[in-house]
């Protein structure tokens, strides 16, 4: 062919026999886009330290303030389940939720931010597949992320009481239940911001969608009518709230189950996954 005719000739197409992109391949890629930014670490650190911090601040307040107590209180320290309070607070519930959840938000907001999506659509037309890759490198990231957390939060809240001969075990009724709990709601609110941040596509918008959703709607809603008692124990964080609950015979206006609990937990992360996978397949970049 002479320099002419390749000047002249048409653009070379993809045909069906060049190989696509495997599963695993889209896996490795949102690895790499994960830990590309050094911001994702410092997130996940500073998150740790703050709700690890939570914690043990709440149970070194127990240990330092011990003689406030008498004799009858000290005794009951255990039998009210206040180690297992301090082994993962709500406030600390509360930071792991927001960071967690914006960081599943930004996830997908900072590629439409930047344009990184097109790029991405464009190397990998198959829309749903980039997105079920995405949320899976989430999951196990956040995932392995709560376990350390819960545990080290637990670890460390046992051994300040420890010095009081206040401290429990992960064989203590419910210890493990805590703790699983409070690993698992990281992966829960994180795929919840993915949806958001999928839906709004926007990074202030989606983190304040998150805290309404998340955070704002168990507060909003009361648990003294049946129907709002109803769609409250239908969000994450009340089902947390439930799965840590230290007496799970206390007198409520509308009981609901452990099983309940752990079947919203499931419910939420399957939901976010689709709803996530709907918005990019069926919306334009």
């Amino acid at each position: 062919m002479t320099t002419a005719q390749a000047m002249t000739a048409p653009p070379a197409r993809m045909t069906d026999d060049e190989p696509r992109a495997r599963f695993r391949d889209l896996l490795a890629a949102e690895w790499l886009k994960t830990w590309s930014l050094r911001s994702t670490s410092w997130m996940y650190a500073i998150t740790a330290l703050a709700v690890i911090g939570f914690n043990a601040g709440t149970a070194y307040d127990h240990y330092k303030y011990w003689y406030q107590y008498d004799d009858r209180g000290r005794a009951s320290f255990i039998a009210n389940g206040s180690p297992l309070m301090d082994a993962f607070t709500g406030n600390a519930a509360m930071v792991l939720v927001l960071a967690v959840a914006a960081i599943g938000a930004v996830s997908i907001t900072g590629e439409y931010g930047t344009g990184l999506i097109r790029t991405t659509f464009t190397a990998v037309p198959a829309r749903r597949s980039v997105m079920a890759a995405k949320a899976l490198v989430l999951t196990a990231v956040t995932t392995l992320f709560g376990a350390l957390v819960a545990l080290a939060s637990f670890v460390s809240t046992q051994a300040i009481l420890s010095g009081r001969d206040a401290s429990v075990t992960l064989g203590h009724p419910g210890a493990l239940r805590l703790v699983v709990a409070s690993a698992l709601l990281a992966p829960v609110a994180a795929l919840a911001g993915l949806a958001i941040g999928a839906v709004i596509r926007h990074t202030g918008g989606a983190v304040i969608g998150c805290v309404v959703v998340l955070l704002l709607l168990p507060m909003v809603l009361s648990d003294r009518r049946h129907l709002t008692a109803v769609l409250q124990h239908t969000l994450p964080f009340s089902a947390w709230e439930r799965l840590s609950a230290s007496d799970l015979h206390a007198p409520v206006l509308y009981p609901w189950t452990i099983s309940g609990a752990w079947t919203v937990y499931v419910a939420w992360a399957l939901l976010a996954g689709v709803v996530a996978t709907v918005a990019v397949h069926r919306r334009d970049q």
